[in-house]
């Protein structure tokens, strides 16, 4: 098995100072893919199992039967994809679990499909997803297409949560809705969404290295009028934080919104949504934003996804820091991750003895399924393709 050192290639305007430990990632050659879906962002339950949405796919790979028919195991976000007829003005998003202690040799359960309405948006998707002393919080946000031939390139809302108290298998209703969200932003008639698609920071089985006893999450979002902010792309990444219990996860009195550091360096926590200020900033360049506690290493690990356009090869950097709250510096900007990489996290399950050595999971060459946009991007990691893909990496430590 060979392995590779992924070369850093960030652009001359990266805001972020470079890691004092570690200056890369080498992959392994490790790696395995599962099903021909995307949108996956494992939990790590007190059950020893890791639960996650999925979507926009089919959940069996070799795919059986053929997309839309009769039997096939799909879902899709999007309101007009076939695999919602028969549903009204609903979307589907999937949930799974996943059994096992190898990434390389998982079984994944699918549990089942959830429909819900979108409107006034085309689509609602899966993202922050938490299961946490058997409780699963399951987050959706909304997306519009426009008329630029993108790929659903407006990010709308975060809607709110629904709830399961039985890991998956029967679900209580979001009491948000799309046009009425959680915390009352829009993607309507220009608008720009901060909390856009938020997901929980990763502290292990059953939150157990959350510093506090609270969730966070981590969303992107953008406050420029003319910035190109999409489920792929955005300015900024924005960071809150909730004690996780049912009666609180749809409450927005519940919420403080990170707003920022004193004189001192120390962080500012607000009750006031308009308080809030970025965690990170790069004007077009925050996408997608996970976070993982990585406990040897006693840090904090963030993958970013630059994706604009939308429907172009993308890049994926990942930072770190001693404090959730930063600051954060730059171990890698890998270029053409994927060589069309997005969604990338790290499932705490899964990272090594030493910190050092961990997996990735992520999606990758969407447009290259016939019938989307017919791209051609390479497989880069091999693996790399459109699933649930996991790379063994170690980090490079400087020398």
């Amino acid at each position: 098995m060979m392995e590779t050192r992924w070369p850093s290639t960030p652009p001359s305007d990266c805001p972020f100072p470079p890691s004092e430990q570690f200056d890369g990632l080498i992959f392994t050659g490790r790696d395995a893919e599962y099903t021909h879906a995307d949108t996956w962002y494992p939990s790590w339950a007190s059950d020893d199992n890791l639960y996650s949405p999925w979507t926009d796919g089919n959940f069996e790979y070799p795919r059986t039967r053929p997309f839309h028919e009769a039997g096939a195991v799909e879902c899709s976000s999007k309101l007009d994809n076939p695999a919602n007829a028969g549903k009204g003005d609903k979307s589907g998003t999937g949930q799974a679990k996943i059994i096992g202690d190898d990434p390389l040799n998982l079984k994944l359960v699918n549990l089942g499909i959830h429909y819900a309405s979108p409107l006034p948006y085309g689509g609602r998707y899966p993202c922050g997803s938490l299961v946490y002393d058997g409780v699963w919080y399951y987050g959706t946000y909304c997306l519009d297409e426009t008329d630029r031939g993108l790929n659903w390139d407006v990010l709308g809302p975060f809607v709110g949560f629904r709830i399961s108290r039985d890991y998956g298998l029967t679900w209580e209703e979001c009491p948000h809705t799309p046009a009425s969200p959680i915390f009352g932003e829009s993607g309507k008639n220009g608008a720009k969404v901060k909390i856009g698609a938020p997901h929980f920071v990763d502290f292990g089985k059953n939150m157990a290295y959350s510093p506090d006893g609270k969730a966070y999450l981590v969303g992107h979002g953008a406050t420029r009028p003319d910035a190109e902010l999409a489920w792929i792309a955005g300015d900024q990444a924005y960071l809150i934080r909730v004690t996780p219990a049912p009666e609180n996860m749809n409450d927005p009195a519940k919420y403080e919104f990170f707003a920022g550091h004193d004189a001192s360096g120390e962080p500012i926590w607000s009750l006031n949504f308009s308080e809030i200020k970025p965690l990170i900033e790069w004007n077009g360049r925050v996408g997608h934003v996970t976070i993982t506690y990585n406990p040897p290493l006693q840090k904090y690990l963030m993958c970013v996804t630059d994706g604009w356009p939308t429907i172009s090869t993308m890049n994926t950097f990942l930072l770190e820091s001693d404090a959730i709250t930063g600051p954060w510096r730059l171990i890698t900007f890998m270029e053409k991750f994927g060589e069309q990489g997005y969604f990338v996290n790290i499932p705490s399950k899964f990272i090594g003895a030493d910190g050092e050595t961990f997996w990735l999971c992520y999606s990758a060459n969407f447009t290259n399924q016939p019938g989307v946009f017919g791209t051609r991007f390479e497989a880069n990691p091999p693996g790399s393709r459109y699933g649930m893909c996991l790379q063994e990496v170690r980090l490079q430590r400087r020398t």
